[in-house]
C-alpha cells in the first residue's frame, strides 16, 4: 500500500516517482477533446484531475496506460519521436538532480544515475550490467506488456546518449544488443562513447 499523494491508499506492485508520472499526465491532460474514460480504466482516471506531487509514488501500471495513449495519440507509434523525448527529459531530471552530470566523466555519470535509480523506481528498472571507460551495459526491464516495454526501451536509450553527451562524450552509439519485444528475456542496450582529450 502507498499513498496517492492526496491521502489515499492504493496497492501496486511496481511504482514510479511523481517526478516521472507528473509528465504523462501533462500530456494527457493537453489533449482536450479525447474522452479519456472511454480510454483508460475508472482506476486512471482521477489522476487526470489531482495535483501529482513529484515526490510521491504513483503506481506504475497506470504509468503503462499512459504511456501507451501516449505512444499512440501524441507519438503517433515513433519510436524515434519517443527516444528523443527520452533525450530531453534528461534536463528534467539534471534540474532535480544537478549531480547527476559529472562534466568531463561520462563513466561517472552513468554511475551516478544507477545510484539515483532509487529516486524514481522502487525496483530495478534499469542495472548497470558493465561500466568502463568508454563503454557500459545496461539491462532494462520496466515489467510492463508491449508496447510500452518497448517504448520505455527506447526512451531509455535516448535518455542515456543525452546523459553521456553532456558530460562531454563524443562519437556516442546507443544500440540494443538484447530486446525483450523479441523475446530476449529482457532488454540490454550497448552504450559506447570517446570523451575528448584535453
Amino acid at each position: 500500500m502507498f499513498s496517492d499523494g492526496e491521502g489515499e491508499m492504493v496497492s501496486a506492485r511496481y511504482r514510479v516517482k511523481g517526478i516521472l508520472f507528473v509528465d504523462y499526465v501533462r500530456m494527457l491532460r493537453a489533449r482536450k477533446g479525447v474522452d479519456w474514460s472511454e480510454r483508460l480504466p475508472a482506476e486512471d482516471l482521477p489522476y487526470l484531475t489531482r495535483r501529482i506531487h513529484p515526490g510521491s509514488w504513483y503506481p506504475m501500471d497506470t504509468f503503462e496506460r499512459m504511456g501507451n495513449q501516449i505512444l499512440d495519440l501524441i507519438a503517433g507509434g515513433d519510436l524515434i519521436a519517443v527516444r528523443e523525448w527520452g533525450r530531453l527529459s534528461v534536463d528534467q531530471l539534471r534540474a532535480d538532480q544537478p549531480k547527476l552530470v559529472a562534466k568531463g566523466d561520462a563513466m561517472e555519470s552513468v554511475s551516478r544515475f544507477q545510484v539515483m535509480r532509487s529516486v524514481y523506481f522502487d525496483f530495478d528498472a534499469i542495472e548497470l550490467l558493465m561500466l568502463h571507460d568508454g563503454a557500459a551495459l545496461i539491462g532494462i526491464t520496466y515489467h510492463m506488456g508491449m508496447p510500452a516495454e518497448q517504448a520505455a526501451c527506447w526512451q531509455t536509450l535516448g535518455f542515456f546518449e543525452r546523459l553521456v553527451e553532456l558530460s562531454g562524450a563524443v562519437h556516442v552509439e546507443a544500440t540494443f544488443v538484447a530486446r525483450s519485444w523479441t523475446g530476449d528475456p529482457r532488454t540490454v542496450l550497448a552504450l559506447d562513447w570517446k570523451m575528448p582529450r584535453s
